[in-house]
């Protein structure tokens, strides 16, 4: 029979997870039939498993003094030695995440050390980067072009290195976060090499320079950067969703966080592109056909969430929705009567948020299961309605 230590270190390697070593020790114990209906209850909802208890939270608050006292003290200590300082604060993070994520698997906490080794570590890339490359900010900001080879290979190292030293992170810890933090330097990456064939291309007479009535079109034509870039990246999650349709593994909660990532990218170009609304100046005049558009997005974000069973792509969505709507409201008050386009866009937003969040399983039932085919179903994530 399994030790206890041997199920901790079985949790440890991702063979399984906390609640599966739980449920192992109760039913070693005989306990687990007063609790097999507690999984159920709860899997009933999104389980983003982004805190681990009230210790979880304990501890989160204990790293974060321990680390901003040490941080406090080396910049006080060697503060003219900004390499050095967050070099060991990297050292640092890492050693307590050997215990609080690899043996503890402490969710907040793991959280918080990740996030803090990535800025120390872009911290370390941003002065060596600096003082290598002799980067400084202009005082003019077409003196920018002048350094053009510098920028490239800086631009390359620092969020290349930032990737990477998330990916190792990752591949030692298995926290999920850093699937987003690899997410955006990915896609800082598309946007700079783009930037810089662009430029590249101008210079070498293979583009012409745009003129100031073409902006608006340049602009409008720079959306498909990041709307590519958030198809990328929802594809990969999407991927991550259907690997594990349980929703009990680490690659679940990595989704999780790619839908995030991905929403603002996906959201924003379709409502410029489909709208029809100025990208210059961001100014928001819907009318009617730019209404029926919006209302159309919003659906369609709406039915993909429910299909993938994932709220994560869905907030982001309303709350930008909720946000242009909040906007136009402000700015079209001194100079409109009546109810504005967008008021009933901040009313079917709010509507649909207490209702998702009232009954998500049971709209997913009743949208998804009738049409959707019974073979693309049994690839999603199962459809669980509470029995009343």
């Amino acid at each position: 029979m399994l030790s206890r230590a041997q199920l901790d270190d079985a949790v440890t390697r991702q063979i399984i997870d906390a609640e599966q070593r739980d449920q192992l020790i109760a039913l070693a114990d005989g306990t687990l039939g007063a609790r097999a209906e507690r999984p159920q209850a709860q899997s009933l909802d999104e389980n983003m498993r982004l805190i681990g208890g009230g210790n979880d939270v304990f501890v989160t608050i204990g790293v974060v003094m321990l680390g901003a006292g040490l941080l406090a003290a080396l910049m006080t200590v060697i503060g003219d030695q900004r390499v050095t300082v967050f070099a060991i604060m990297a050292v640092f993070l890492w050693a307590v995440a050997e215990f609080v994520t690899r043996q503890r698997r402490m969710r907040l906490a793991s959280t918080v050390i990740g996030l803090g080794f990535v800025f120390a570590v872009q911290a370390i890339l941003t002065d060596l980067i600096i003082v290598n490359y002799d980067l400084a900010i202009p005082d003019n900001p077409l003196q920018l072009a002048a350094m053009r080879p510098q920028l490239g290979m800086a631009g390359t190292l620092f969020l290349g290195g930032i990737a990477l030293s998330a990916a190792l992170y990752f591949w030692r810890f298995r926290v999920p976060i850093m699937a987003g933090v690899i997410a955006l330097c990915l896609t800082g990456l598309a946007f700079f090499y783009v930037t810089l064939f662009l430029y590249d291309g101008v210079t070498e007479g293979r583009l012409y320079m745009p003129a100031l009535d073409d902006l608006p079109e340049l602009l409008r034509n720079a959306l498909y950067m990041p709307l590519i870039s958030g198809l990328v990246i929802f594809a990969v999650g999407v991927a991550f969703d259907l690997h594990d349709r349980e929703r009990v593994t680490v690659w679940s909660d990595c989704a999780f966080w790619l839908h995030v990532i991905s929403a603002p990218l996906l959201v924003h170009p379709l409502f410029i592109m489909s709208t029809g609304q100025d990208v210059v100046f961001g100014e928001i005049e819907p009318g009617t056909g730019a209404m029926v558009m919006l209302a159309v997005l919003i659906a369609a974000f709406v039915y993909v969430a429910l299909a993938i069973d994932r709220r994560s792509l869905l907030i982001p969505t309303l709350a930008y929705f909720g946000s242009l709507g909040i906007y136009y409201l402000i700015n079209s008050a001194a100079n409109q009567t009546g109810i504005p386009p967008f008021a009933l866009i901040l009313l079917v937003v709010g509507a649909l948020i207490i209702m998702f969040g009232a009954g998500w399983q049971r709209i997913r039932s009743l949208i998804i299961g009738p049409t959707l085919p019974t073979s693309l179903l049994d690839k999603l994530p199962p459809i669980r309605v509470q029995s009343v």
